[in-house]
């Protein structure tokens, strides 16, 4: 008779720890934001236009580490498909002294392994997986990303 119980109460606990996370996220005057604009979802609506791209070729400081740089220039046009690689006509080893473009990582020649290709690994292939382009775009919900470097600033001046 006990067992029953037990396996109920087990079973149920979980429901209740998601009731009480889904209270505490949603909630009147702390919906979600919206992403997709003022109409709903079910409604179609033609898409935005696209936002123009910043071009000005400077290269933007990173936030953290090992993020992957931003592409500070316009891609429109790329050939990026299974037979052509248009970023590696500029950024692979072989074109960075005639093009000044910067080389890519060396990660970019290792396989899952650590082990060192002749050329680009398969999983790095798709430059646009981990690289985008810039754009004006206001984000569509406020970032309260804070840099690595003023997170640390304080701890540098208790120092």
């Amino acid at each position: 008779m006990r067992r029953p119980i037990l396996l109920s109460l087990a079973a149920s606990l979980p429901c209740l720890f998601a009731g009480a996370i889904m209270a505490q996220v949603g909630g009147p005057g702390r919906d979600a934001p919206r992403l997709r604009g003022p109409e709903p979802f079910t409604r179609e609506v033609p898409a935005p236009p696209m936002q123009r791209q910043i071009t000005d070729d400077i290269r933007r400081r990173r936030n953290y580490p090992d993020q992957p740089p931003l592409i500070p220039h316009s891609i429109e046009g790329y050939a990026l498909d299974l037979n052509a690689n248009k970023c590696l006509s500029c950024h692979s080893r072989k074109f960075t002294e005639q093009s000044q473009a910067p080389m890519i990582s060396v990660t970019h020649y290792q396989d899952r392994d650590g082990n060192f290709l002749g050329g680009v690994a398969p999983r790095r292939y798709a430059c646009l997986a981990c690289h985008v382009p810039q754009t004006t775009a206001q984000p569509l919900v406020d970032n309260l990303f804070t840099d690595m470097d003023a997170l640390a600033e304080p701890e540098r001046r208790s120092r």
